[in-house]
């Protein structure tokens, strides 16, 4: 029997990451400008995601391990709509974090954030994050990586190949809009390596799929 004690137990690196990041950040002065204040949001954003390789419940009926999941995925989402509402609140009149008045990582965090959070906002930025790439103030990979959560959740193929689902119990990606040109768009945007280098280190990797999986959001 997969206990309420055992199931704490093996969903605890999740739980202890986000306090244990939390009481980090409690400890330190304020921050003193939105600069500063990103990149803390950035830890907080990713400290439960980073976890989640800790999780270990490869002894859990299906059943406890789709609550594993949801619990999870609850402590996740409430980092997310605390981080989601400060970002919101510090959008320049610009309309996004530019990497020369903000640094790399503060605007990485804010793309992060913005990622995890909900498809007004993809639809909300994703212009914008289109035009800072072309002005060289964002990551183009960042970019392909929401334009294609968009296109998905919307219905839509995807451009770059970036986005997974459960197919027949394994992970594979999405359909995409132009097989024959996704290299080179993903070459355009600075993705770290190609589809097919994708598709191959997918193969060999055995990560849980289904709707418990599901459940719990991981990072892009």
């Amino acid at each position: 029997m997969f206990t309420a004690l055992l199931l704490a137990a093996a969903i605890a690196p999740v739980i202890d990451a986000i306090a244990a990041e939390r009481a980090a950040q409690a400890r330190l002065p304020p921050p003193r400008e939105d600069r500063e204040r990103l990149e803390r949001l950035g830890r907080l954003d990713q400290a439960p995601r980073m976890a989640l390789k800790d999780v270990d419940l490869g002894r859990a009926p299906e059943a406890e391990r789709e609550l594993a999941f949801k619990a999870m995925g609850a402590a996740m989402q409430n980092v997310d709509r605390t981080v989601e509402a400060q970002v919101l609140a510090m959008v320049p009149p610009e309309g996004w974090f530019s990497r020369s008045k903000y640094g790399e990582e503060a605007s990485r965090a804010a793309f992060m954030i913005i990622q995890h959070s909900s498809v007004e906002n993809w639809r909300r930025f994703l212009p914008v994050i289109e035009r800072f790439v072309a002005q060289g103030e964002a990551s183009g990979a960042d970019y392909a990586l929401m334009y294609d959560r968009l296109a998905t959740t919307e219905g839509r193929p995807q451009r770059y190949g970036s986005q997974l689902r459960c197919v027949d119990g394994k992970l594979a990606p999405f359909p995409l809009e132009d097989a024959s040109r996704v290299e080179a768009w993903r070459r355009e945007a600075g993705m770290p390596f190609t589809y097919a280098e994708q598709l191959a280190n997918l193969s060999k990797v055995k990560v849980p799929c289904g709707p418990a999986a599901r459940a719990a959001k991981p990072a892009p």
